[in-house]
């Protein structure tokens, strides 16, 4: 099938996966496949190639990225459960100071959120902003915008944060990641001071009720409850270390330089080497050698990346099947040479993220599930290699913000552990995803047309 046909079947497979995972609670992993084998068979492919473009799009990307999300999710749970997280915190409090609180608490979620979820982050780190909050004066509704917004920046944007190394995976970006980190903070930093700064306007007009327990959280009481933390080269090492490697990498390869050395240092720094070593660090914040920590805490990570294994394998399958219907002939007949295309083109990852994102509440599942939809298109309208691949991934990670609401659990979490009313809630995370969203897309697109 080709021409208008072809188009509307895609686009009723995109709506089916919307409307069965916002309407009917449908899981993502499921609707994506369902979908993919519908726009197969309606599109006409022969059956035997329908089964081989979902098995090789479901397996080729696992191969490619499986891996870098379960070592990312293992270091995620270990630097919550050792203290290594609060670690991370209290040392950024120490350098940007106690006078500046809320910055403070934005710096330490977007630090905190690079490998934690932000659900899990915003839990660990509720009672620090609360004690922060009396130590200093400031409104616990501020606090918790800074904390929740700093959270969310890095968890849309920052590898290795599951949904950016997903996007990346998706659209071929994988060998791309130095490339990719490096635009992530880039344009996340300005999304975290949109938060911050919306945290200081609309937190002092949102008062919430403390309850009693509320008043009696001290800063220095509530940091030495946690007993003795790791220190902070131990905890930071797990996520700067795959960093360093990864950039330094990407480096050699820009570079061009080459020998023994260098090439050991590529090795390294391959995305699964990386945080495998990253692991390896983690492991230094085990308080002890056991069952607990060896096995379960490791197999908390383990259970964690499933459901985003699962999707992203699901997407990949998607992806795939999409990739081999005619659709990329229509596309490059209608794009041609023009590259006024791919500049616009930047904004519509954005829009398809934003809309899955505010109808079905996943960021992870909107990332996920739009760069697949896009995979297949980038090719034929020339956007390729590592800048503009990344700049796709900030594009669909700005979307993904845009906007937390009462149909996701973040929203939920940042409602109920800083006791605002839903209300309260929505003017303080609804409204402030929506301008970190907006503010990374016009970051994103600036940096399109000055690189690209």
């Amino acid at each position: 099938m080709e021409g208008f046909g072809l188009v509307l079947i895609i686009l009723l497979g995109v709506l089916f996966v919307i409307v069965a995972t916002a309407k009917f609670n449908l899981h993502p992993f499921l609707s994506l496949l369902i979908s993919a084998f519908a726009i197969g068979i309606l599109s006409g492919m022969p059956l035997g190639d329908v089964v081989a473009a979902v098995n090789g799009g479901f397996g080729g990307l696992m191969g490619g990225i499986g891996l870098v999300i379960v070592f990312g999710t293992i270091i995620g749970v270990i630097l919550e459960k050792s203290g290594a997280a609060l670690r991370m915190a209290e040392v950024v409090l120490r350098i940007v100071g106690e006078k500046r609180p809320q910055l403070a608490m934005s710096a330490i979620g977007s630090i905190v959120s690079i490998p934690v979820f932000c659900d899990s982050g915003y839990v660990i780190l509720s009672s620090l902003k609360k004690a922060l909050a009396n130590k200093t004066k400031v409104t616990v509704a501020s606090m918790a915008i800074a904390l929740s917004t700093g959270l969310f920046a890095t968890h849309t944007l920052v590898p290795p944060t599951p949904g950016p190394i997903a996007a990346a995976g998706n659209i071929g970006a994988q060998n791309y990641l130095g490339t990719v980190i490096l635009f992530g903070i880039i344009v996340a930093i300005p999304a975290i001071l949109v938060g911050y700064l919306w945290a200081v306007k609309a937190g002092r007009n949102i008062h919430i009720e403390q309850s009693e327990d509320d008043a009696l959280y001290d800063y220095d009481e509530v940091v030495s409850s946690f007993g003795d933390m790791p220190s902070a080269a131990k905890s930071f090492a797990p996520i700067l270390v795959p960093i360093l490697l990864i950039g330094f990498s990407s480096v050699i390869t820009f570079a061009g330089w080459e020998g023994p050395l260098f090439s050991f240092f590529l090795f390294l720094g391959s995305p699964v080497v990386a945080l495998l070593v990253g692991v390896l660090f983690a492991f230094t914040l085990l308080p002890k050698f056991d069952e607990e920590t060896l096995t379960q805490w490791v197999g908390i990570g383990i259970k964690e990346a499933a459901p985003i294994l699962l999707i992203t394998g699901a997407g990949g399958a998607f992806g795939s099947v999409i990739s081999s219907t005619s659709i990329a002939d229509l596309i490059k007949g209608i794009a041609g040479n023009d590259v006024a295309v791919g500049a616009v083109f930047i904004f519509i990852p954005f829009i398809i993220a934003a809309a899955l994102k505010s109808a079905q509440g996943s960021s992870t599942a909107a990332i996920v599930i739009t760069s697949t939809l896009i995979a297949p298109l980038l090719p034929q309208i020339g956007i390729e290699g590592a800048v503009p691949l990344a700049l796709v991934v900030m594009a669909v990670g700005a979307g993904a913000m845009v906007v937390s609401h009462v149909n996701d659990s973040y929203f939920w979490v940042v409602k109920e552990f800083s006791g605002m009313s839903i209300t309260q809630a929505y003017k303080a995370q609804t409204m402030g995803t929506l301008l970190q969203g907006l503010t990374a897309i016009v970051v994103t697109s600036i940096l399109w047309f000055i690189f690209v």
